[in-house]
């Protein structure tokens, strides 16, 4: 079988169109993601997932930001809301998080969604911008390890790999990397006891994301995406193996053509470049900076799909019970 591209790429709605799937078995990508404009509901979805699929002959993997609070995609009546982790970790617990997140994983599976972009291992801080904020877990390492291992684990168990983000930390960011670049101004001994620590002890997960975010310690002039000397700083001291991918290279936060920001991403050493709005012309550059995954990133997107399991069937009933007992006793 041919060597998949470095890319995880969008689509434009609910409905995979010709275009869209001529162009997707040629550029063959390593995996899909969706958003709020692919979801309709559970039977469409279930459509989706599998034409994807279908068009590149392979079991791709296919993402989603389903976090629960404002960064959920698929919403009710078809699916369960949920309110803001930093809120849900704080009433119930490591416990709560881990049955919240085996929920979510029950019903992204049944959609045919195998890859859920969590946990978040950002560290919240007065100063982080609220685009982040109660979408963390919690303000001191401790916290957020403890229960970032606990999403991990509700997801692993319903069938679905986590993807931790956004390495190697975005607590401490002020602004938002939708719309500008920001640069923390941490030394490497603060960075190593607080932002890097949720990262270092949650290393053998088999996904990461990447933080669009310029640290002077690291690097001066480039966010780590595209910095060398901070993915030598992820492999080499934090001590992740796994299969790393830039965050969206449509933010803000980055500059240059769409094809100058994947290549500047691969050739950091970032493995997959993941491009989200599913525009073609942008999505053709992509792809072609990005080309194919390199054997070691090959190498390591199979062990990660290697993670998949089937899960055990589990009475939702009585997990969604216990959840609620945690968050409001």
């Amino acid at each position: 079988m041919a060597t998949p591209g470095a890319t995880i790429l969008g689509c434009l709605g609910p409905v995979l169109s010709a275009d869209e799937a001529a162009f997707f078995r040629e550029a063959d990508p390593w995996g899909f993601i969706l958003f709020a404009r692919n979801v309709e509901g559970p039977d469409q979805l279930r459509r989706l997932t599998s034409d994807l699929r279908a068009v590149v002959g392979r079991e791709a993997p296919v993402l989603v930001d389903q976090e629960g609070g404002r960064v959920q995609r698929l919403r009710a009546p078809h699916w369960r809301e949920w309110v803001p982790a930093l809120e849900e970790a704080a009433r119930g617990g490591a416990r709560a998080m881990r049955l919240r997140f085996r929920m979510i994983a029950a019903e992204l599976r049944a959609v045919g969604i195998d890859v859920n972009c969590a946990p978040v291992l950002d560290i919240a801080t007065e100063a982080t911008h609220p685009f982040l904020r109660n979408r963390c877990y919690g303000f001191d390492a401790e916290t957020v390890t403890a229960m970032g291992r606990a999403v991990a684990e509700g997801l692993i168990e319903g069938g679905v790999l986590p993807v931790m983000k956004h390495m190697p930390g975005h607590g401490r960011a002020a602004a938002d990397t939708h719309k500008d670049l920001p640069t923390v101004e941490a030394t490497l001994d603060q960075l190593r006891a607080t932002d890097f620590a949720p990262f270092r002890a949650l290393a053998d997960l088999p996904m990461a994301m990447t933080a669009h975010i310029v640290f002077p310690a690291l690097d001066p002039a480039r966010p780590v995406t595209q910095s060398p000397e901070g993915i030598a700083m992820i492999r080499n001291e934090i001590g992740f193996d796994g299969l790393l991918i830039s965050d969206d290279l449509n933010m803000e936060a980055l500059s240059g053509t769409l094809g100058a920001r994947a290549a500047a991403a691969i050739g950091a050493g970032c493995d997959v470049a993941l491009h989200c709005n599913g525009e073609p012309a942008e999505m053709a550059e992509v792809v072609a900076a990005a080309g194919r995954l390199t054997p070691e990133a090959e190498a390591r997107a199979d062990a990660a799909l290697a993670r998949r399991t089937t899960p055990q069937d589990v009475d939702m009933g009585a997990l969604s019970a216990e959840f609620e007992a945690l968050v409001n006793g």
